[in-house]
């Protein structure tokens, strides 16, 4: 996964994700990506405890342009999403790739760095989700938002996130041999990985800044008060994690 940027360095995710550039790019490349994580974003959809015809209303933290809202949409037809996005330039961006969904999601600005939650509205949510937004978050607040996140849950209701790690310090070893299985999934990730233009070498230094272990995030949903906490699905360095608060 190479050599990590120092986290001290100047936070670099407001200059990439509120870049015009970036957005289309990565308005570009979703279909691409979708179908990739098509199984781990239905999966997601999956867990939260609701039939098809239930009603209900989640927030999709750090939304991006909307990948789990969509999965989570489609799979229950009667749920509304409210996407929790700061860069003003990927919520347009997602708002065109929601279209399908209109009536049924609506956008509000969220800083995941220093949330204000009242745009989100006063009812408690029925779940939330995170898919590859919590890891560009510092250790302190990737703890805190798992207790904002527990506060407007209603009792009973699920949080699941989707998102990269890194091995656990003691072994060493351990990412090489997830970088040379994953390069059988994508044989075209060597080339990548050494070929990177100025915008993808930013991006990618940005996405392993904050990345860390498993365990500790695990430990900070308990100890926000999360129950049923589980690892439900992992391929090497991705995981889906979550749990549920009590009733």
């Amino acid at each position: 996964m190479g050599a990590m940027p120092d986290p001290t360095d100047a936070d670099t995710n407001a200059a990439i994700w509120k870049s015009e550039e970036v957005a289309r790019t990565f308005a570009a490349q979703s279909e691409q990506r979708e179908q990739q994580r098509r199984e781990q974003l239905t999966l997601v959809a999956r867990l939260l405890p609701f039939g098809p015809d239930d009603a209900f209303t989640f927030l999709d933290l750090g939304a991006g342009t909307g990948a789990a809202s969509r999965a989570i949409l489609a799979e229950y037809p009667r749920a509304s999403a409210i996407l929790g996005e700061y860069s003003p330039q990927m919520t347009a961006e997602g708002t065109r790739a929601m279209s399908a969904f209109d009536g049924r999601f609506r956008y509000v600005e969220l800083d995941m760095l220093a949330p204000d939650w009242s745009l989100v509205g006063p009812a408690p949510l029925d779940a939330a989700v995170s898919a590859l937004s919590i890891h560009h978050m510092p250790d302190d607040r990737k703890r805190a938002i798992f207790g904002e996140v527990y506060a407007q849950l209603r009792p009973g209701g699920w949080y699941v996130n989707f998102d990269p790690i890194r091995a656990p310090d003691t072994e060493k070893g351990l990412e090489a041999i997830w970088e040379r299985v994953n390069d059988r999934y994508d044989p075209q990730a060597p080339h990548a990985r050494t070929h990177r233009t100025a915008q993808e070498q930013a991006r990618y230094e940005n996405h392993i800044r904050y990345m860390i272990p498993l365990q500790p995030q695990l430990e900070w949903l308990r100890a926000a008060g999360f129950t049923n906490v589980d690892v439900f699905w992992k391929r090497l360095d991705w995981v889906i994690y979550g749990g549920s608060k009590p009733l």
